[in-house]
């Protein structure tokens, strides 16, 4: 790709750079070379970048460091076909008109298959090991993030039926999730609050068998993190976003069928808001700020919206 001056990129420019960011190939990472695999960014990076970009070219017109036709390039008005609840549009819909990212890629938000109880209970028995049974069985249990998971510290599991020795006043087993920007493994809670999440016995049962296992592993005695390698060096290493990632690619491959870690997370709270959970529980144990992201997980299946005709149709019977 040629250089551009970056104070006054024109629209030509502009639309090459965004071709370039998914066009072309990203460089390999060192040690996973696989040969005739290539890797390109995602439409969604793209945009992402993008992003950035233009409100760097914006910060640039408040200093004066770029002219201010430059950012009249990268949005234009645009009506949009339906606005929010509350949303004022003016007399006569004179406010409608908003300002549109130009340099973006239609990204379509990725739906999520919801796995059933029995299916979860077949990635469980398909893990080799009892650290990877009850990393998955976490996940499908609280509804954690999968970074929220991998940056779990020993002190955040309270499993007992009181903490109070600790210094916890939440009764019953339940793990913490904290935001830490320190930890070795780079895991990173999207949330900023600190919440609790119950756990149930069967969970704590799990986390048993894991200590169990970990306890052979001498390298892994001095690390405070709660996942750990622990059969590929180096051992007693937290574990990585990639480590993860690869175990839940070798479970989906034996099992035949999808299986990642926000399909849990998706299948949790898909599950507690059919069972009739309170939204605004549902919300605090996933750790949204708004209550809008809950949308994302709430669908009708079949069999629901059958029931909801028929219970309709039986009215006539109840006359």
């Amino acid at each position: 790709m040629r250089r551009l001056d970056w104070r006054t990129p024109g629209f030509l420019d502009l639309v090459g750079l965004q071709r370039w960011l998914v066009e072309t190939p990203l460089p390999p990472r060192a040690g996973r070379v696989r040969p005739g695999s290539v890797r390109y960014r995602s439409q969604g990076t793209a945009n992402a970048v993008l992003t950035v970009l233009g409100e760097f070219l914006r910060f640039g017109v408040v200093h004066g460091w770029v002219p201010a036709d430059t950012t009249a390039l990268l949005s234009q008005p645009k009506l949009p076909r339906f606005t929010p609840p509350g949303f004022d549009t003016g007399e006569s819909g004179q406010r409608r008109q908003v300002e549109a990212a130009v340099f973006r890629f239609k990204v379509t938000e990725p739906g999520y298959e919801d796995l059933s109880d029995e299916q979860i209970r077949r990635v469980i028995a398909a893990a080799p090991s009892a650290r990877d049974r009850f990393l998955v069985a976490l996940l499908a249990c609280t509804g954690l993030r999968i970074g929220e998971a991998l940056g779990l510290h020993r002190g955040d599991m309270h499993l007992l039926a009181s903490s109070r020795v600790v210094g916890c006043g939440v009764e019953g087993p339940h793990v913490h999730v904290r935001r830490r920007t320190d930890n070795p493994n780079r895991a990173l809670a999207k949330s900023r609050r600190h919440r609790f999440v119950p756990v149930t016995a069967d969970l704590v049962a799990l986390y048993t068998d894991y200590q169990y296992e970990r306890d052979h592993v001498a390298e892994a005695a001095g690390s405070e993190m709660v996942f750990v390698n622990l059969f590929r060096r180096p051992l007693g290493r937290a574990m990585s976003y990639t480590n993860a990632k690869e175990m839940f690619d070798r479970l989906a491959r034996a099992l035949g069928q999808a299986c990642c870690p926000h399909m849990l997370r998706h299948s949790a709270a898909t599950r507690w808001l059919r069972d009739g959970v309170d939204r605004d529980v549902v919300q605090r144990l996933l750790g949204h700020a708004s209550p809008l992201s809950m949308e994302r997980y709430r669908h009708v299946n079949d069999a629901e919206a059958r029931a909801a005709v028929e219970r309709v149709g039986s009215l006539k019977e109840r006359r």
